[in-house]
C-alpha cells in the first residue's frame, strides 16, 4: 500500500510539471494552455513515452496506481462540469435576440445529422474499427460527439485573443451555452440506452433522469437560494457547492450513467442571486479543478495509442475532421447572417464554436468507459477534438475580427 501512495504522489507531482510546461509553450505558440495539458496527457501515454526502450509509460505509471489516478481524474471533471453548468449565462441570448439561437440550433443538428449520416455511409470504416456501428446508441453517439463545442476553451480563446465583447465573441458564447445544454441531454440519452440492468430498462433510466433533474431544478434550487438569502453561521458556500456536485454524480452513476451528468446539472441548480456566480464559490472550484484536470488528460493520454492505428483509422480521421467541420463551419455562417451579422464576424462565430478540446474529451471518455467506442475510435476521435481545437486560432488570425464593440449589459461574456 505504502508503494501504491509513493506512486500515486509521484505521478500526481510529474503530470502537474509536464503539464504545467506544455501548457505554458501551447500559449508561447498562440494556442490555449489547456491543448498543451492535452498534448502532455497523450505524450506520456503509449503514443509516445510508451514508444521508448524501457515500457517507461506502463513504470512510471503501474496497474495499481491507475485506479487512483483515475479516481481523481473523474472529481476533477465532476467539479469541471459543475462549473460549466454554473456559469451558463442564458441572459446573452436574450441581448443577442436571433443570432445566438439560430447558430445553437444549426451547430447542433446540422453536425448531428452529418455524423448520423457518415455512420450510415461509411459502415465498412468503422466496422474495421471494431465500432458497434448497428446500435442505435453508437449512431446518436456519434452525431453528439461531432456537434461538441467546448464553452470553456472557447472563452478562454476569447480572452487570450482580446476579442471579448466583439459581437462575434458574444454570440458564440450564448450559442456555445446553447448547445452545452442541448448536447448533454442527447449524450445521456445516448448513454441511458446501453444501461443494461436486469431490474431497469432504458426507457426507465431515462425516465429516472428526468425525474431527478427536475427534482434538483424545481426543489434544490429555491431550496438552496432561500438557504443562501438567509445564511449566518454556515457562511461559506463552498462545501456546500462540492457537496451538490459530487452528490449529484453520485445520483448519475448509481442510475448508470456517467458522473459527468450530474456535475453539469448540479452546476444548473446551483442558485445565482444575483444573476452572476458568486465569486466565492466559483473561484476555488475553477482553482481545485484546474489543479486536477491534467490528471484526466493523463488518463486519457493511456487510452490513446497512435502508432497502432492503421490506414482505416486515418481514413476516418479524416472523414470525421470533414464532417465535424463542415457542419459547424457549414452552419455557423448562414445562422450568423441570418441572424443579422456582417460577413467577417459571421465567419469568426464560425470558426468559434468549431473549437472542441476538453468537453470533448469528457464526452469521449464517457463514451470509452460505457462501451459505446472501442480504443481505436477512441483515439481517432481524440485527434479530431485536437486538431479542430488547434486550427482555431490560426482562423482567427485569417479572419480578423474587428475590435471589441459595446454590446448589451444584458448580454456581456461570462
Amino acid at each position: 500500500m505504502d508503494v501504491v501512495i509513493a506512486d500515486v504522489i509521484g505521478d500526481i507531482a510529474l503530470v502537474l510539471l509536464v503539464s504545467w510546461l506544455i501548457g505554458a509553450l501551447a500559449r508561447m505558440c498562440g494556442q490555449p494552455a489547456v491543448i498543451g495539458q492535452i498534448l502532455a496527457g497523450i505524450a506520456l501515454g503509449p503514443s509516445l513515452l510508451g514508444q521508448l526502450p524501457g515500457h517507461l509509460t506502463n513504470r512510471i505509471f503501474p496497474s495499481a496506481a491507475l485506479p487512483s489516478l483515475t479516481v481523481l481524474a473523474n472529481v476533477a471533471v465532476v467539479i469541471f462540469m459543475f462549473v460549466v453548468g454554473y456559469e451558463l449565462d442564458f441572459r446573452q441570448v436574450r441581448g443577442q435576440r436571433l443570432a445566438a439561437p439560430f447558430v445553437a440550433a444549426g451547430g447542433l443538428l446540422l453536425p448531428l445529422g452529418l455524423g448520423i449520416a457518415a455512420v450510415a455511409a461509411f459502415r465498412s470504416r468503422f466496422n474495421a474499427l471494431g465500432s458497434p456501428h448497428s446500435s442505435h446508441a453508437f449512431v446518436l453517439y456519434m452525431g453528439v460527439v461531432l456537434s461538441i463545442t467546448a464553452l470553456p476553451v472557447l472563452a478562454a480563446i476569447i480572452r487570450e485573443r482580446g476579442i471579448a465583447g466583439t459581437r462575434a465573441a458574444v454570440t458564440a458564447t450564448a450559442a456555445a451555452g446553447l448547445m452545452d445544454v442541448g448536447a448533454w441531454l442527447l449524450l445521456a440519452v445516448a448513454v441511458a440506452s446501453t444501461v443494461h440492468k436486469e431490474d431497469r430498462p432504458p426507457w426507465l433510466t431515462v425516465l429516472l433522469l428526468c425525474a431527478f433533474a427536475t427534482a434538483m431544478l424545481v426543489g434544490v434550487r429555491p431550496g438552496l437560494r432561500w438557504w443562501m438569502k438567509r445564511r449566518s453561521v454556515l457562511s461559506s458556500t463552498v462545501p456546500i457547492a462540492l457537496c451538490l456536485a459530487l452528490g449529484s454524480a453520485w445520483v448519475t452513476a448509481s442510475l448508470g450513467l456517467h458522473p459527468v451528468f450530474g456535475g453539469f446539472l448540479a452546476g444548473l441548480t446551483m442558485p445565482r442571486l444575483d444573476g452572476n456566480p458568486d465569486d466565492e464559490v466559483l473561484h476555488p472550484l475553477e482553482q481545485i479543478g484546474g489543479i486536477l484536470l491534467p490528471l484526466f488528460f493523463v488518463v486519457t493520454g493511456l487510452s490513446v495509442n497512435i502508432g497502432k492505428l492503421g490506414a482505416d483509422a486515418f481514413v476516418v480521421l479524416v472523414i470525421v475532421v470533414a464532417v465535424a467541420c463542415a457542419g459547424k463551419l457549414g452552419s455557423a455562417y448562414p445562422a450568423s447572417r441570418l441572424g443579422g451579422l456582417p460577413p467577417r464576424e459571421s465567419a469568426g462565430v464560425a470558426v468559434l464554436i468549431n473549437t472542441r478540446g476538453l468537453t470533448e474529451l469528457i464526452a469521449l471518455n464517457v463514451g470509452l468507459a460505457d462501451g459505446i467506442i472501442g480504443k481505436q475510435l477512441f483515439a481517432v476521435l481524440v485527434l479530431m477534438a485536437v486538431i479542430t481545437t488547434v486550427a482555431t486560432a490560426p482562423l482567427l488570425t485569417r479572419v480578423r475580427l474587428p475590435s471589441p464593440c459595446t454590446v448589451p449589459e444584458s448580454s456581456v461574456s461570462l
